[in-house]
């Protein structure tokens, strides 16, 4: 499998797997009043601060078959999750977990509060309210949401070359092909590997900007 086939299967994973957990996580911290508000949302962004060796060297550690977690987490995926596909979905769902909840809290956020009063009044359950009033009115988020943890899982690569390893057709990304083409002095195959990126970007750029709720 080519380095852009297994970064695409990897951003769908992650992609598909992170809306709607953004979805649930971003309208409980849009309405929700608590105290320890504030340490949920620091734990839930960390990733967003932490430089992605570090995030990387300690999933290494969790997934290691020599930790009870690791050894628990062979037991329940059949196969040691160090430098294995599953476990570089499993390291790329919590490295972009914020990039899924944020726009989905923002998007939530900016609803105005008679809006779901009115669907109450008129009848409707929360449930219902969610369903037909709130998720129309929060479309623009759930596409920033997807857009930006598919993106940013295509160029990642600390987590990816940590957790992942290099083998090739299985964990080998393209911005691991990139380094990889670098240091063979391929600047042609790094060229064309990055420019796809960069053109990837641009237009999630794009798509990121026209669906801001606040625009």
């Amino acid at each position: 499998m080519s380095p852009f086939l297994v970064s695409i299967k990897l951003a769908l994973w992650t992609t598909l797997t992170l809306l709607p957990v953004g979805l649930l996580l971003g309208r409980w911290l849009a309405f929700a009043q608590f105290r320890a508000k504030p340490l949920v949302e620091s734990i839930l962004f960390l990733p967003l601060v932490l430089p992605p060796t570090v995030i990387g060297y300690y999933l290494l550690l969790v997934f290691s078959p020599q930790t009870l977690t690791g050894t628990l987490a062979s037991r329940l995926f059949g196969e040691p999750l160090v430098f294995t596909f599953p476990g570089l979905v499993i390291a790329s769902i919590l490295v972009n977990l914020p990039f899924a909840v944020q726009p989905m809290q923002i998007a939530f956020a900016a609803l105005p509060h008679e809006v779901r009063e009115a669907a109450w009044v008129s009848g409707l359950s929360p449930l219902r309210t969610w369903w037909h009033v709130e998720l129309p009115l929060t479309w623009q988020g759930m596409l920033a949401s997807a857009t930006l943890v598919f993106s940013h899982t295509l160029g990642e690569f600390g987590v990816v070359l940590l957790v992942g390893g290099n083998i090739d057709g299985v964990t080998r990304t393209v911005s691991i092909a990139i380094y990889d083409s670098v240091q063979a002095f391929d600047m042609q195959t790094a060229g064309w590997y990055s420019f796809s990126l960069l053109s990837f970007s641009l237009l999630a750029l794009v798509i990121v900007r026209n669906s801001n709720p606040a625009r």
